[in-house]
């Protein structure tokens, strides 16, 4: 009797003993800072000599830096759904770069990266760009706004609806928008013309940023938009303001939820350094590289306040934080901002060749930093990993399971981004118009129509300069051939 006694008093002690550590290994928060056009070479840790960039280099002092982190695609729109789904957009139609008015293009019973950590136990929030859609249809933007955000797994949204670029250009919060006056209601149309305001290719005078190609339709706050919009003026953002609009309630949600004891995840999708590059006054000429420099720096600014946040509410040990970008860098997207006569010696890709847009590596590799100050060692990474693999990964973290059905190609490489190995992904598809199959040292680029098929050697050429496409044609078949099996198969999770 004393023997079984003396058994179950030790196994209450191991169980107590093993407790702390189980929830240890479980962050109370998770932070995601999602930056939008910034490339590998923009911050400073990441090799930009002209500026800098502290409140980056700080979460990378703090944290894993790595050298061979992706988004999912090399354009915006794509990325963010697959950041979410954990499935390659590539799969699905329909996940290309979209209009203002675009319906939600996540289905809503979807398992998605906020309703996983919402089952885990997180309060949930997206701050900022969306760019998925919203609605099932014709949105109108005078009543309620759904579905969206909140249909997806989010607790809280607050939202530029696409880009700045794009009408309409308010914000919606939750489920309206925020500060209409319902006797001026916004109309919005991709398709043509609606109401008689100006608009930037009839009146180009009015602009205080000129146009170089596109964005020539209804003009807000001086800057021409893509698509027609009228109403709304209550509502209406102001471009140098953005910034801080979106960042007040990124801190606010920290705040309340530290407040109410709550562990959240939060998704801080900036604006920054999309165009229209608009910078806050205080940041304008400080770059010497014209509105992207400075708008980098807004950027550095935006994450030292959610640093901030979290410093003052004895947060960030217990924190994981995750920063990123959506995509590579892009110079000339539209408006006449010097981003080229003022680029100088700063290279926004580093030493990758390409950017937005581009099946070269500068299109998807992306700045790529970890930190968990409790459990995460400072230090840098080559493990190939990816945004994608977010939802898979932090699943396992958090202690939840997956129907075999969700993140198709989502995989868990958590142990990579918690720096206990080196070893990633064994291979990535890279997504540009384009497929390309990144397998140990090597690169495959798809051919296409009249544009064939190349074959790089990335630990020889980092800068994919030499098509060893002749020179390795049996690399190159068996690339091709694995890159086919890939899309066949319709998932890689669990294959």
């Amino acid at each position: 009797m004393l023997k079984t006694i003396n058994l179950a008093l030790a196994a209450l002690l191991v169980a107590a003993l093993l407790t702390p550590a189980a929830n240890a290994a479980k962050p109370k928060n998770i932070v995601l800072i999602y930056a939008d056009d910034i490339g590998y070479g923009d911050f400073s840790c990441y090799g930009a000599t002209t500026f800098s960039t502290p409140n980056v280099d700080r979460i990378a002092e703090e944290g894993l830096q790595f050298t061979d982190g992706h988004c999912g695609s090399a354009t915006c729109t794509p990325s963010r759904y697959s950041l979410l789904t954990g499935r390659y957009a590539w799969r699905k139609k329909g996940t290309g770069i979209l209009p203002g008015n675009a319906s939600l293009i996540i289905p809503t019973n979807e398992v998605t990266l906020p309703s996983m950590l919402r089952d885990a136990g997180y309060t949930t929030g997206v701050v900022g760009k969306w760019h998925l859609g919203l609605g099932d249809g014709n949105v109108n933007w005078n009543g309620k706004i759904a579905p969206g955000p909140l249909e997806c797994g989010f607790d809280y949204s607050f939202l530029i609806p696409a880009t700045g670029d794009r009408v309409p250009c308010v914000y919606v919060e939750n489920h309206h928008v925020v500060g209409l006056d319902p006797n001026d209601p916004i109309e919005v149309s991709y398709s043509k013309p609606v109401g008689d305001e100006p608009t930037g290719k009839d009146n180009p005078e009015l602009l205080k940023m000129k146009l170089s190609v596109g964005h020539d339709k209804t003009i807000v706050n001086g800057i021409s938009r893509i698509g027609y919009m009228t109403g709304g003026k209550s509502a209406r953002w102001v471009d140098e303001d953005m910034a801080d609009d979106i960042t007040e309630k990124a801190v606010a949600f920290i705040d309340d939820n530290a407040k109410a004891d709550k562990p959240f995840f939060l998704y801080f999708s900036t604006h920054d350094i999309h165009v229209p590059r608009v910078p806050h006054p205080r940041f304008v000429g400080k770059s010497g590289h014209g509105p992207r420099g400075d708008a980098i720096l807004q950027f550095d600014w935006c994450v030292g306040q959610i640093l901030d946040a979290l410093d003052r509410n004895h947060l960030a040990d217990d924190t994981l934080l995750i920063l990123s970008s959506d995509n590579g860098p892009v110079l000339d997207d539209g408006y006449v901002d010097q981003a080229v006569e003022l680029l100088g010696e700063h290279k926004p890709a580093g030493p990758f060749r390409g950017g937005k847009y581009s099946f070269f590596e500068g299109g998807t590799r992306v700045p790529t930093i970890v930190r968990w100050p409790s459990v995460v060692k400072p230090g840098e990474s080559d493990a190939l990993v990816c945004q994608i693999d977010l939802l898979t990964s932090l699943a396992k973290l958090t202690g939840q399971e997956l129907p075999a059905e969700a993140a198709p190609d989502s995989l868990d490489v958590m142990d990579a981004l918690l720096g206990k190995t080196t070893i990633g992904r064994d291979e990535l598809v890279e997504h540009a118009g384009r497929l390309s199959l990144r397998s140990g040292e090597w690169k495959y680029i798809a051919g296409q129509g009249k544009n064939q098929a190349q074959l790089y050697n990335l630990t020889q050429d980092i800068g994919e300069e030499k098509n060893l496409a002749q020179a390795s044609p049996e690399k190159l078949k068996e690339m091709e051939v694995r890159l086919q099996t890939i899309r066949e198969a319709g998932r890689t999770r669990g294959q």
